[in-house]
């Protein structure tokens, strides 16, 4: 889905001031630029596949010290990241956005502060993850607005499911 109002996409520029977080991921920060973003249901991989993926990434990464030459390079994104994104994009779990009602309440928390506190060109909810393309506004940081966005949808698509447990995964891995 797009907007209605023409958003100036600004993608990352190299020559400019970079400032990268870190948690699971690296998260690079630019001023002003458009994210391109992706945050999946809780339950878009089941703990047990979850517990067998990190076990045997664990055991081929002692079996494979960095730094890695291309070939172990192309093993390791091959078994393990190559690997969970099928598993994502596969639709497992219980893809709580096929159903409109929750459809809506995540579209209305994505809109909410459009043209506010940042500004969308693009979303499209899938069965068991959102993409959209995301612009702050100045003075905004986009890891507090998708928090924010994230915090709101979710208790408001447990009270539609009638569910206490978590809704969106807490970040890629």
């Amino acid at each position: 889905m797009s907007t209605d109002r023409d958003v100036p996409f600004r993608g990352f520029d190299p020559h400019d001031k970079v400032r990268i977080a870190r948690r699971r991921l690296p998260h690079w920060r630019q001023s002003g630029v458009s994210y391109f973003i992706t945050f999946r249901l809780a339950d878009s991989l089941p703990q047990p596949l979850l517990r067998q993926w990190r076990h045997e990434r664990g055991i081929w990464r002692r079996l494979h010290p960095q730094p890695w030459n291309t070939d172990e390079q192309r093993e390791y994104e091959g078994r393990f990241v190559g690997r969970i994104q099928e598993w994502l994009d596969s639709g497992i779990g219980a893809c709580y956005l096929r159903r409109p009602e929750v459809r809506a309440e995540v579209e209305g928390c994505l809109m909410q502060f459009e043209g506010k506190r940042y500004d969308i060109d693009a979303f499209v909810l899938m069965p068991n993850h959102v993409h959209a393309v995301i612009k702050p506004a100045p003075g905004y940081e986009l890891s507090r607005l998708l928090q924010a966005i994230k915090g709101i949808s979710a208790n408001r698509c447990n009270k539609l499911l009638k569910c206490k447990s978590t809704f969106w995964m807490d970040e890629s891995l």
